[in-house]
């Protein structure tokens, strides 16, 4: 599972992990496993699998690292 920070989260329930290679993954609140996305913050460390979407790649199976 590849590693990254939240770095944004929305108010329409999908939000950004900045990625080791200093580029941004999409990720929605469907692909959280163990953490509502309401308590979700910026900062945060998660885990995540690579997956693809319609519009390109986006994090999968997102779980947090770290409270």
């Amino acid at each position: 599972m590849a590693e990254g920070k939240i770095k944004r989260v929305t108010d329409k329930g999908f939000g950004f992990i900045e990625t080791d290679s200093g580029s941004d993954m999409f990720f929605h609140s469907s692909a959280l496993e163990g953490v509502n996305y309401d308590d979700l913050r910026e900062g945060q460390l998660v885990s995540y699998n690579v997956g693809s979407g319609p519009k390109g790649p986006r994090a999968e199976n997102v779980q947090l690292l770290e409270d």
